[in-house]
């Protein structure tokens, strides 16, 4: 199983970046995926997840109105679309899928956001 992040960089407060996260070895549409995010001294925290089926996409309140989840099932693909970031979104982000209680993450991707 590979799990592995892209996308990050840096972005002006207000502006947009967009993760992808590349699943290999098995099915996204079967496993829940989430985004977290670890900023400097501090705890690992949950950003986003979805659930296996999709039904259901949980945002962390630091994120609500202002990220985006989704997933391509067929490129074995998740994302998330960040808007209106903020100086506090600076952090390493990381790709989680849980599958079958085995928990698999990515190597992350920073994300900085300053002026």
């Amino acid at each position: 199983v590979q799990v592995a992040e892209s996308g990050g960089g840096w972005a002006q407060p207000g502006g947009a970046l967009r993760l992808s996260c590349a699943v290999s070895g098995l099915p996204i549409d079967r496993s829940t995926m989430s985004w977290h995010r670890q900023a400097p001294g501090k705890g690992r925290e949950l950003v986003a997840s979805i659930t296996m089926y999709g039904e259901f996409i949980y945002y962390a309140d630091s994120a609500k109105g202002r990220f985006t989840m989704s997933r391509d099932i067929a490129k074995k693909m998740v994302f998330l679309q960040m808007n209106s970031m903020k100086p506090e979104d600076t952090a390493v982000y990381y790709c989680n899928a849980e599958w079958f209680s085995h928990v698999y993450w990515g190597q992350g991707t920073q994300v900085t956001v300053s002026s």
